[in-house]
């Protein structure tokens, strides 16, 4: 049986293609020098992994969990003739951090960026029957030029750093594409005029053609257009006969397909879909479809216990939305991690909103040159999930520290903030999460005060017209964005009473748990200057006791109380009134 069996890019789907998921061959090179001695060439190397796991975890069958050098994994595929009629393409997924790959003894490039896809056209490398991939990894969690999300620095996890995640961590596949192919497609969807401006990208062999773009809603052919392919992106609006918006809680989606016809003979054929959703920054609020919804997000770390940073099915990442929606939240931060591409899907199946957002820490931002280590991963990871109705907000840092006595480098904020707004001017941007802001759409700061009345001190002379609460004055100032609390809570508890990790004094017992949990809440939910929330957390991780569920999504509380936590989430906000 395949591990992650199913289609990993559900935006565009194409009926051709391999999954190459599954037991490879693997062996550790601790001291970087396998090139050197032409790893690359061997007949065999000396153990197997499962992918796509990450070689720490109990899935991938190795759980080696101390430092890593670099790592070799390589295994054979098959390929028919009617699999090379066009062109190969072979797909990573993501894989951590930089990585090198050979194909039938060809050198196929490198990549550098342990969060977002990347391909290689193979199509000249490969020939009937079988073929053999070998992969190449280094992942140094300790580099200040590398980006490495929770994945702790020192031996041990600790605190809110977890274990590391280093190799092929998600799916590896083929693909089957016609010599000139659609590559990739954006939906622009303008909800007020009941319309979709569609742009379609091609590459492969210069080719004129037709695009045929037909849109249908349960079925129904909805809209549709026929353009010329001149060049290799075509742009152009497509009416819609019905408008059904997307938005929270009422997930309502538009399918889409797209065919070619080139006059080199080339036919391609994709099928993906998109939401009839616009967001926009109002005075206090943030506007899904022109109407204030008030964030209730919850931080999900997307951890696992025997996968670490993949989930162990796609049930599994469906699942953490449902639980997480079970308790009033109608939204997530994908926290310091790029989520793989179902979990978006699930979020805009589900009409749960999320935010996109980067395993930043660890880069050393006080330093210019991070964001060339920085930039581009970013940028790839804005165009991997733009069609995603459910995402409403980029924050490309959280929580920059100056570092070594260095203060950080505002151009470096201002300069991504920049270009997130350039790659995508339809949805808000924070620079960082809670602090040092430089260039923001929405104020937000983090607050894990646990005393319930200090804690509405910070927030109540907002209320009344006043000063907000900036909690790093002399580094950021408030220029009368939308306002968000964006990490609060955390609250200590463990079921069975284990030592952890959390913020702030622990109650000691689950009434007064519940107590903290309704009051910190209404604190926020009742200010009319505040439109969103972020509880700290969904589930445990690790040493981090201070999720609602346990680490492997068991419950930690009796329904009474979680009844009790899902009242005082969905009550009403002020901007809601």
């Amino acid at each position: 049986m395949i591990p992650r069996s199913e289609y990993p890019r559900p935006q565009m789907v194409r009926d051709g293609w391999q999954n190459l998921n599954g037991t490879w061959q693997f062996q550790f090179d601790h001291g970087r020098s396998g090139r050197n001695r032409g790893m690359q060439n061997l007949e065999k190397l000396e153990g197997s992994i499962v992918v796509p796991f990450c070689v720490e975890s109990k899935l991938s069958q190795v759980e080696y969990k101390d430092f890593i050098g670099a790592v070799w994994y390589k295994r054979s595929f098959g390929l028919t003739e009617e699999d090379l009629k066009g062109r190969v393409l072979l797909h990573f997924e993501a894989v951590n951090y930089y990585c090198q790959v050979w194909v039938n003894g060809y050198d196929l490039g490198t990549h550098q960026g342990g969060y977002t896809p990347f391909t290689f056209d193979i199509t000249k490398y490969v020939h009937t029957d079988e073929n053999t991939v070998v992969v190449y990894v280094e992942n140094d969690v300790r580099n200040p030029l590398q980006p490495r999300g929770k994945q702790s620095e020192v031996f041990n996890s600790r605190g809110c750093d977890y274990t590391r995640n280093s190799g092929i961590w998600q799916t590896v596949w083929l693909e089957y594409v016609p010599e000139t192919y659609i590559e990739n497609y954006r939906c622009i969807p303008d909800p007020d005029n009941g319309s979709v401006n569609m742009q379609v990208f091609f590459a492969g062999d210069f080719s004129k053609g037709t695009l045929q773009a037909n849109i249908t809603y349960q079925g129904k052919t909805v809209g549709s257009a026929c353009v010329q392919a001149g060049s290799n992106s075509v742009s152009f609006f497509v009416s819609l006969s019905e408008r059904h918006f997307w938005e929270p809680g009422k997930p309502e989606l538009y399918e889409v397909a797209l065919s070619s016809q080139f006059d080199n003979g080339a036919m391609d054929e994709v099928t993906g879909y998109f939401g009839l959703r616009s967001v926009s920054v109002g005075k206090n609020a943030i506007m899904i479809n022109g109407k204030p919804v008030f964030q209730r997000l919850v931080l999900d770390q997307g951890y696992y216990p025997d996968g670490i940073y993949t989930a162990p099915s796609d049930e599994a990442l469906r699942k953490d939305i449902e639980l997480s929606m079970a308790l009033g939240f109608n939204a997530a931060r994908m926290h310091e991690k790029v989520f793989e591409r179902r979990y978006l899907y699930w979020a805009d199946k589900l009409g749960y909103m999320v935010w996109g957002e980067y395993g930043n820490w660890g880069l050393d931002i006080s330093r210019p040159e991070s964001v060339h280590a920085y930039l581009k991963p970013w940028m790839d990871a804005v165009n991997r999930d733009f069609n995603s109705p459910a995402l409403v907000c980029w924050c490309p840092f959280n929580e920059t520290w100056d570092r070594d006595g260095k203060k950080q480098d505002n151009s470096v904020l201002s300069a991504v903030y920049h270009m997130t707004k350039a790659l995508d001017p339809t949805r808000p941007c924070i620079d960082t999460s809670g602090h040092y802001h430089v260039v923001t759409d929405i104020f937000d700061v983090h607050d894990y005060e646990q005393d319930v009345e200090v804690f509405r001190s910070h927030y109540a002379p907002m209320a009344e017209g006043g000063a907000v609460y900036n909690n790093f004055p002399n580094r950021q100032s408030y220029k009368g964005q939308p306002y968000m609390v964006t990490e609060y809570g955390g609250i200590l508890w463990s079921e069975k009473g284990e030592e952890g990790w959390g913020y702030g004094n622990a109650p000691k017992t689950v009434e007064e748990f519940a107590d903290r949990y309704v009051s910190l809440t209404g604190v926020l939910l009742e200010n009319p200057k505040i439109c969103g929330l972020c509880y700290t957390q969904l589930y445990d991780v690790e040493q981090e006791k201070n999720g609602l569920y346990t680490y492997n999504r068991g419950k930690k509380f009796s329904q009474e109380i979680y009844d009790c936590l899902k009242k005082a989430m969905m009550q009403p906000a002020a901007i809601e009134k």
